[in-house]
């Protein structure tokens, strides 16, 4: 009897994570080919449950610009789910709550490329700060890490 309780706990909580996977957006992901931590940041948002389409690109500060992300909130990589910014090693929790907050603002962004954060995991970690960066270029505290 337990052991069909726990089967059935266990394909309800597939069945819960496929269908939370299935409405969230894709991920795409502006990077250069040869950036190791970006490749780890997508991989970071496919574990979260996100399907991530990588684009390699010659001038990630370009795509940066194209998209309104301020210079100085620059990290490695760019990307665009649900209709926002995404700058830099921004944890998927963060993406989430942004999805689920849905704040007029351009998106998120974790300038620079803090040590602990996805894709720059580290044995000895720094305080960081997500940032949500408005359409003229200010931001406020969206969390701490």
């Amino acid at each position: 009897m337990k052991r069909h309780s726990a089967g059935v706990l266990l394909s309800s909580l597939l069945l819960s994570a496929t269908a939370m996977a299935a409405d969230l957006p894709k991920v795409e992901v502006y990077k250069s080919a040869t950036c190791g931590c970006c490749s780890r940041w997508a991989d970071h948002m496919r574990q979260q449950g996100f399907a991530v389409n990588t684009n390699d690109v010659a001038d990630v500060a370009a795509e940066r610009r194209r998209l309104g992300m301020p210079d100085a909130e620059s990290g490695c990589h760019t990307a665009v789910v649900g209709g926002y910014v995404i700058e830099g090693h921004v944890p998927a929790s963060d993406v989430k709550r942004l999805l689920i907050e849905r704040p007029k603002a351009l998106g998120l962004a974790v300038p620079d490329m803090p040590k602990g954060s996805p894709g720059m995991e580290s044995a000895d970690p720094v305080p960081y700060q997500v940032r949500l960066v408005q359409t003229d270029g200010t931001f406020r505290t969206f969390a701490n890490h």
